[in-house]
C-alpha cells in the first residue's frame, strides 16, 4: 500500500529543502522523523509536516480499504521537491556601483510518497526478472562535466606506451647526455 502526501508553497527555495528530503529517502518514518526533527535546516520543519500528513493518510487509506496496517512498518518510498513560482517583491536590495536589485521570494513543492511494502534488496542479491539493474558508474571520480572537473587522464595506447618506453631509454636533455658520457668515461679509466 502507497499514501502519498504534499505541501505546496513552502517558503524557501527548492535547492535547500532538497538537502533535507534527500537525507530522509529510503528511510523509515520513524528514523526520518528523528532526522526532521533534528536538522537544523528552516524547511525541515514543513517538510516533517508534510511527512506527519503522509503518515495520517496512509491510515485513512488503510481504515478506508478495512486493512491494519503498522505506522511503523511505513518507509519513505519516494520523495522530491519540484520548484515553486517566484515573486517578485516590490523591495529592492542595493548593489555595487549605485544599482538596485529586486528581492526575490523563492517557494516550493515537497511531496512525500511512503510504503509498507518490502524494499528492494541492496545486499547483492539478483534482482526479479521484470526488475531494471542500474549499471554502476564506469569511473566514479568522474562526477562533474565542464571546467570544475578534474583533468581527464588520458588513456595509453600501444604507440603510446612504446613512445614512452623509447623516451625512457634515451636521455631528455643535452646536458643529461654530457653528464650520462662522462660518467660512462670515468668508469672506463678506473
Amino acid at each position: 500500500m502507497e499514501a502519498t502526501a504534499s505541501a505546496k508553497y513552502l517558503r524557501g527555495s527548492a535547492q535547500k529543502a532538497r538537502l533535507v528530503v534527500d537525507m530522509i529517502r529510503g528511510k523509515d518514518v520513524n528514523q526520518a522523523l528523528a532526522i526532521l526533527r533534528f536538522t537544523k535546516k528552516r524547511a525541515a520543519a514543513n517538510i516533517e509536516k508534510c511527512m506527519r500528513s503522509a503518515i495520517a493518510n496512509a491510515n485513512e487509506i488503510a481504515e478506508k480499504a478495512n486493512i491494519s496496517i503498522d505506522p511503523d512498518d511505513l518507509w519513505v518510498r519516494t520523495a522530491f521537491v519540484d520548484r515553486g513560482p517566484t515573486k517578485n517583491r516590490r523591495r529592492v536590495r542595493p548593489a555595487p556601483q549605485g544599482r538596485a536589485y529586486r528581492e526575490q521570494r523563492h517557494f516550493c513543492h515537497v511531496t512525500i510518497s511512503l510504503s509498507n511494502d518490502e524494499r528492494p534488496s541492496t545486499d547483492g542479491k539478483k534482482p526479479e526478472a521484470g526488475a531494471k539493474v542500474a549499471k554502476p558508474a564506469e569511473n566514479k571520480r568522474r562526477k562533474r562535466g565542464g571546467a570544475v572537473a578534474a583533468p581527464r587522464a588520458k588513456r595509453a595506447t600501444p604507440k603510446a606506451a612504446e613512445a614512452a618506453e623509447v623516451a625512457a631509454e634515451k636521455p631528455a636533455t643535452r646536458k643529461a647526455s654530457k653528464k650520462k658520457a662522462k660518467s660512462d668515461e670515468a668508469t672506463s679509466e678506473e
